[in-house]
């Protein structure tokens, strides 16, 4: 067993599914002059997916932290500090619901306007 958390696999892949992979879907969204209503309720899902997932990871690190010699990791991942590290994911998921929920209200909105014009 290693002597701190931040040493553990879950703590890499924190920081891939926290850092790296959220900012090359903002990214790639960003970039992309046009992109289908398939694409983005695609990336909506994925960040409540990545969301999920650091959630998962968070809790592990606390176990972890709560069971290693060092203190410097219980001060982050076992004690009242580890709550923000619980909002980024949290900005995720609304993010992602925010995304799904604007494709569905736009399909509505065309599904109506479609329905309006063909029982006129």
């Amino acid at each position: 067993m290693n002597n701190t958390a931040f040493a553990e696999m879950e703590f890499f892949l924190l920081l891939i599914f926290s850092l790296i992979l959220p900012a090359s879907i903002y990214a790639y969204m960003m970039w992309k002059k046009a992109i289908s209503r398939k694409s983005v309720l695609g990336f909506g899902l994925l960040l409540i997916a990545i969301a999920g997932i650091c959630v998962y990871l968070l809790q592990r690190l606390n176990v972890i932290a709560k069971t290693s010699p060092s203190s410097f990791d219980d001060r982050i991942f076992a004690s009242e500090i580890s709550i923000a590290l619980y909002f980024l994911p949290l900005l995720f998921a609304g993010v992602g619901v925010n995304l799904i929920s604007d494709i569905l209200i736009r399909h509505l909105n065309d599904a109506e306007r479609k329905y309006d014009q063909e029982h006129r």
